[in-house]
């Protein structure tokens, strides 16, 4: 169901501060970086077309429960209410995601095999790269084949430090 109303926030983190957007029902819509603010606003267009997000305040919860995850609590996300747009493709490879343990890696080729689409790895890897709630929807814990970091929208610093943070808690 399309949102009527979209609310922008922010939340410093250790690795930068965060741009969080919620609808009316306290969802997390969307979440990105300060420094990639181009891309948000096409992942929000291509959600929620012409649907712009207003400056306010997300809810308690998710800033809370991303805190915690921050902070080393791991299982925290869990706890944050999302919903996203998308394909029903994408919704699939987005479920699939969030079923990879934290501290754990997956390949696109593994993901693939996940959803019982073992041929479609170019298209799960689109899929992963229009995440428009990475971290809650860890897309980060995909790697390639050969154990090689690739591409992460936030990019490969942020990847690889969120690797290393669920890897240490």
């Amino acid at each position: 169901m399309q949102p009527e109303r979209l609310t922008l926030d922010q939340l410093d983190s250790p690795i930068g501060t965060i741009l969080l957007v919620s609808d009316e029902e306290g969802r997390l819509r969307a979440l990105d970086y300060s420094d990639y603010v181009p891309r948000l606003e096409k992942l929000l267009r291509l959600h929620y077309g012409s649907l712009k997000p207003t400056p306010g305040t997300a809810p308690a919860a998710i800033k809370r429960h991303l805190g915690e995850y921050f902070a080393g609590d791991l299982a925290a996300i869990d706890g944050i209410d999302w919903a996203t747009a998308g394909t029903e493709f994408q919704q699939k490879v987005w479920r699939a995601l969030t079923r990879i343990p934290a501290g754990t890696t997956t390949s696109y080729g593994a993901l693939a095999q996940a959803i019982d689409a073992p041929k479609a790895v170019r298209a799960v890897g689109a899929a992963n790269g229009a995440n428009p709630v990475g971290i809650i929807v860890p897309c980060h814990r995909v790697i390639g084949a050969n154990g090689a970091l690739t591409g992460y929208g936030g990019g490969l610093h942020r990847k690889e430090w969120l690797l290393r943070h669920e890897s240490r808690a």
